[in-house]
């Protein structure tokens, strides 16, 4: 199915600005349908002045018309007289008899969508319709929630075809646990008075502590008794509960927690009042702050490890340093660059969010360790790198930080030991596989054989056992090498 920004490039008549615009409208378009007890559809015209579907919301409360998704397909002829005409007038236009859909009668509201009046008379830009496709046949005795309802949808809907709903001073992705219509709603006078608050909305102020009906109250004034002096509340609290500002908030009472979403109510440019939804957040709440607390708990274990395992490198330079036997000296030092190279991958994963690693910073950090080998007496090597390793779960990237450097730190001590040369890392990653390869400009492969150190065998196992991939030595003596690893990238995406 095509998006929103899809269908509207496939026109190109509209902005960039336009399309951010129907976002936003589109974004609020599950509120508008449960207000308004109402499929709600946006259109755009088409570049031979049709008009597409870009956006399609059912209501979560009343049966819907369109049991398939419309976004794509254009305007039905006995909509497009009325669609046509509300973008053509900057007017709302309503059906003027019922409208039949599939043997179901219907009422058919075609607003325009207004994004700014400009020049001296301030002359509307229209970019879209909305459309609202009520189910007469499915029409009750309205209830008092449903009237209040209905004419907060008409609000809106003026305030769409005036060009001040959506309201560009929203925050513009709502935070989890967002508050819709069914949760709660509160309407608000102009002086902040509760004239309605749904049922649900009343349980959670009852939740919080508050005992008394809520209409005909101040909302600033009942939240400022809920909350308690000691606790710090967010400073956009009080524009919330007066309506004055689109903005979303928190209040916290008796350990429980409702979110709260401000929508100002205009006419014409003048504030008339507002509706507030809001919601019982507790378990989300809690969720996230126990999400939060883990994952500080787990990035302090990665710092822990790091400070221990540099605390085990640095011992082992130490004991080298002291150590009268040569053999015994490079045994330990190439154990200390083993474990400093684990202790750059925890490093990492210790300043993150995530259980990701961006492996081209980890990397560059490994290539450091290699240069302790590089200016050794005799050998004067280079090491560069190209491509793009990106982003690796942290499972998989200790045991390719650790196979790197031992293939690196071996391209320096032993293809290139004793004289100068260049040792080139090249990564390409594609869909399925991640290719990394390293070649030295040394001595290469004597007889054409590889090696059976403790290097190589480390390579090994790591590469083949705990990454499933493939390592392949290249190279004949005199010719410098060539070591070639393929991982597969669903080893690294599980």
């Amino acid at each position: 199915m095509s998006t929103l920004s899809d269908l509207a490039q496939a026109q190109g008549l509209l902005t960039d600005d336009d399309v951010e615009w129907l976002h936003r409208l589109a974004g609020d378009g599950q509120l508008l349908a449960d207000l308004a007890s109402a499929d709600i559809v946006l259109w755009i015209q088409t570049d031979d002045g049709s008009f597409v579907a870009v956006a399609h919301a059912r209501p979560s409360g009343a049966a819907t018309l369109f049991y398939r998704d419309i976004v794509g397909e254009r305007v039905r002829p006995q909509w497009r007289t009325q669609v046509q005409g509300a973008f053509e007038s900057a007017e709302i236009v309503d059906s003027s008899s019922p409208d039949w859909f599939e043997e179901t009668p219907t009422r058919v509201r075609a607003v325009p969508i207004v994004i700014e009046r400009r020049g001296e008379d301030k002359a509307p830009r229209v970019i879209g319709v909305v459309t609202r496709h009520t189910n007469l046949g499915e029409v009750r005795t309205p209830s008092r929630q449903q009237i209040t309802f209905d004419e907060c949808a008409n609000d809106l809907f003026r305030m769409i075809a005036d060009g001040s709903f959506p309201d560009p001073a929203a925050p513009t992705s709502p935070r989890r646990g967002a508050p819709r219509a069914s949760d709660g709603l509160i309407r608000i006078d102009v002086d902040g008075i509760t004239t309605f608050a749904s049922p649900n909305a009343l349980s959670a102020f009852n939740r919080m502590g508050f005992d008394d009906e809520l209409e005909g109250e101040s909302l600033a004034e009942v939240t400022t008794r809920l909350v308690p002096p000691s606790r710090q509340v967010d400073e956009s609290l009080p524009v919330v509960v007066t309506g004055r500002a689109p903005w979303r908030t928190d209040i916290e009472a008796r350990g429980v927690t409702v979110s709260l979403r401000a929508i100002p109510l205009k006419d014409h440019g003048t504030r008339i009042g507002a509706i507030v939804l809001c919601r019982d957040v507790s378990e989300l709440r809690h969720q996230e702050q126990e999400l939060i607390t883990k994952d500080a708990t787990i990035r302090e274990i990665h710092h822990r490890v790091k400070n221990n395992l540099q605390t085990v490198a640095s011992l082992l330079r130490i004991q080298a340093r002291r150590t009268h036997s040569d053999e015994a000296r490079d045994a330990l030092t190439q154990a200390m660059r083993r474990v400093d190279a684990i202790a750059v991958v925890h490093d990492t994963l210790a300043q993150g969010l995530t259980q990701k690693v961006d492996f081209d910073e980890v990397f560059h950090r490994v290539l450091k360790l290699v240069a302790e080998v590089a200016s050794a007496p005799n050998t004067r090597a280079r090491t560069q790198s190209t491509g793009h390793f990106g982003v690796l779960p942290s499972e998989y990237a200790t045991p390719l930080a650790l196979a790197l450097t031992e293939v690196v730190t071996n391209a320096v001590e032993h293809g290139l030991a004793g004289q100068e040369g260049v040792v080139t890392i090249d990564a390409k990653r594609t869909e399925d596989n991640l290719r990394v390869t390293v070649r030295d400009t040394g001595h290469g492969l004597p007889e054409g054989r590889i090696g059976r150190g403790l290097g190589t065998q480390i390579i090994r196992t790591l590469i083949q056992g705990e990454l499933g991939g493939t390592i392949d030595w290249r190279g004949s003596e005199g010719e410098g090498t060539e070591v070639v690893i393929d991982i597969p990238l669903r080893w690294l995406e599980r």
